[in-house]
Order: structure tokens, then sequence, then C-alpha cells
């Protein structure tokens, strides 16, 4: 018996609608659009079983590889058929002229299976405009974040710092915050814009290792647990006082993310030798975040409230803020950083129920990482509003 809830089919209706206009509007000869992916599966279907979701402007199947009885109890999709091979296309579909795939993430194995049985000579790539629908929150998908948001809340900054004891590990701590959020109703896992991005708990560093640049495009440093994973946090790595702790962990309900980040001082401040200089850093950073959250208004040009801001970083902290990113928040949903990005070369004006993340972060040199971050939703009217609590204060927790 399904105990899960189940995505609305009035959600699924529009936005299948929204998609067949907004192709037809970009290129009104397009003929089908074969979607694979189990994230977009997911956003089209309710469902993510394996197999390939069929759209054309008069038809919309989707064509289950394993397992037909559980798309069938998941999804409210009005239209699911079993699949042994992609001979079924070949079998149910002319070969389309102006075909559209997810180039994002079609692997060349992927497109072999299709070409097996459905030739196409050519083809072009779905995956922006999803993304531009994606961007756009309905009323079902912001309800999913503001629950995941109270959970965020409460978690990183009611229960987190009641956690900080003296000897234990990274990896211990971000497990033990994650285990919190899974005890409220949050879904345990983070999923990345890549094709194999992935994020099990999240992130905890203690001083030094939020220096630790990794491979992913972001702000914060973590040594992982072993060099195969590094996320999570370092299981040898000990809290000892004097330590700057980063918690970057994750809340999600029903497939959609919220993202926040806090910053704990373990120990007495005034005793590190950098004191001034974290303070300061800190500072700047919880000033930064709700200005950008004040220049998020509908209308805005994410590339426009990138340059005008970026500029105001003092030269103090200019080499070590976002830590190499160039970026100052990224639209979240259905993944961790969806576009578009609050950052050169996004034009595109934000509109209203639009959702970003916003962090801003300073590596400081021989210390650590310092930072805030929250999730934020774009407004009718008025500045961002915030979907995970509070720009924290330094807190300073007592060993």
């Amino acid at each position: 018996m399904l105990t899960h809830n189940q995505v609305p089919k009035h959600e699924l209706e529009h936005r299948l609608a929204a998609l067949r206009q907004t192709l037809s509007d970009k290129d009104p000869s397009w003929d089908m659009v074969l979607i694979h992916s189990k994230i977009n599966l997911y956003y089209l279907t309710g469902t993510m079983q394996d197999g390939v979701l069929v759209i054309t402007p008069e038809s919309a199947v989707f064509w289950v590889r394993r397992y037909l009885p559980r798309a069938q109890e998941e999804s409210l999709f009005e239209n699911l058929r079993p699949m042994k091979s992609f001979r079924v296309l070949q079998e149910n579909y002319s070969l389309p002229k102006n075909a559209y795939i997810e180039c994002k993430t079609a692997s060349v194995e992927w497109l072999g299976m299709v070409r097996k049985y459905f030739p196409l000579d050519s083809y072009q790539n779905i995956s922006p405009v999803l993304a531009d629908l994606r961007a756009h929150k309905s009323a079902y998908e912001l309800d999913c974040m503001r629950r995941a948001g109270v959970i965020h809340e409460e978690v990183l900054e009611r229960i987190a710092p009641t956690l900080l004891h003296a000897g234990v590990s990274e990896a211990v701590l971000c497990s033990d915050v994650h285990r919190a959020f899974l005890s409220r109703g949050a879904m345990g896992i983070s999923r990345f814009n890549q094709m194999h991005g992935e994020d099990v708990l999240g992130i905890c560093s203690f001083s030094e290792n939020g220096l630790r640049i990794g491979a992913f495009d972001g702000p914060d440093g973590i040594a992982g647990t072993c060099l195969a994973m590094p996320s999570i946090g370092n299981n040898n790595r000990l809290l000892r006082s004097g330590d700057l702790v980063l918690l970057d962990i994750p809340s999600g309900i029903d497939g959609y993310h919220t993202d926040k980040s806090v910053v704990f001082f373990y120990g007495d401040l005034d005793q590190h030798p950098a004191a001034e200089k974290i303070r300061r850093a800190y500072d700047f950073c919880t000033r930064f975040e709700q200005t950008v959250a004040e220049k998020m208004v509908a209308g805005a040009i994410p590339e426009e409230i990138f340059t005008s801001l970026w500029e105001t970083v003092p030269e103090e902290f200019a080499e070590g803020f976002m830590n190499g990113g160039k970026f100052l928040g990224h639209s979240i949903g259905l993944v961790m950083d969806e576009p578009p990005v609050l950052a050169r070369g996004f034009k595109t004006p934000l509109t209203p129920h639009m959702t970003f993340a916003v962090e801003p972060k300073i590596a400081l040199p021989g210390v650590g990482l310092v930072g805030t971050e929250n999730t934020y939703e774009i407004t009718p009217s008025g500045a961002a509003r915030s979907l995970t609590g509070h720009i924290l204060d330094l807190t300073c927790i007592k060993n």
C-alpha cells in the first residue's frame, strides 16, 4: 500500500501542457520529445521508475521498463504502458522529423539503445526548455519547499548546536544532524544538476578542512570520508576548542530541496588569534546575504545583481570570497543547483515564485571558512523571502 504523497494529477497535467506550449512557441515544427532522466520523469509523471516518456503534440505515454506495477501505484499520470525494449518506439511511432532529447543527461549508451530500433538522424536539446519550466515553481512545489524550510530552520538553528561536543568527528556530527532531519520527515538525499551528482548526507567541516576545495563548483571545502567520497566529513578529524564548524546539510520534501548553511565557533572566540578577522568576515557575509535578498525582486536581472555586489567585497576578503566560485546563489528545486544562477551570463529577469539559495562564504587562509546561506522565494513585490529561517549571528558554543 502506498504511504507516500503523490504528485497531484492537475500538477502533472499543467506541466505537460506547459511543456507542449513552450516548445510550440519556440519551435512549431517539433513532433516528439523523449524523456529518460529520473528527475524529469518524476517532474512529468510523478514516478522515478525506469523507462522513456514519449511526448508528441497529440499523445504522451510513459513506457515503463521497470517496474510497471510500482509506477501504476505511484503515478497519477494518465498513460502508463509496459516496455521490454526500445523496439516499442519502432512499433508504435513513426520516425520523427524534429525530435528533442535530454542532451544534459543522455549517455552515448542510452542513445545507442534508442537508435538500434529508432534511428534518429538528428535531434535537438529539450534540457533548457525543461530547466526554464522547473525554475518557475507552482503552489504545490512551493508548499513542498516551505515545509522543507521549516525543518531546515529547526534542525540547523536549534538542534545542531546541541550536538557539538569535544571529540565528535566531522562524519559523525554530519550523520547526527542528518538523523535529526530524517526524524522530522526530510527525504534524506540531495541531488545535483549533473549526471553523477550525488550527496548522501551533506557537508561538515572543521576549520582547515573547510578550505579543502573539491571538484564541485561550490564555496564549501571538505575533506570527506575518503578520497572516493569527498562529502559528509572526515572520520578522523575530531572537534576541539577553537574550531570553526561548517554545516551545509540540505533538507527536502517530496523531491524538492532547500539549502542552508550555518557556521559555529566551538570555544571562546576571544582566545583565537584571528578572532577579529573571523568576526569581520562573518559579519560581512551576513550583511551581504541580506543585501542580495533585498535585490532579488521580480524583474531584477541575475547578472546585474552579481556584478553590482561582487565589486563590494572588501579587498581583505576578495581572494577567499566564495572560495574560488564565481556566483552568489543558484536556483533550487528538484536539484540543488538548478539554473538560473546569480552570476554573469544570466540575463533573464527574475519572476515571482522562483527560488534561490544565496550563500556568501569566505575562506580565511590558515583559519577556515565562514559564511551564511538560506533559500529564498522571489515574491510578487518587495525583497525575497527566506524559506529556511534566519541569517544567524556568529554563535559561539562553549566547550
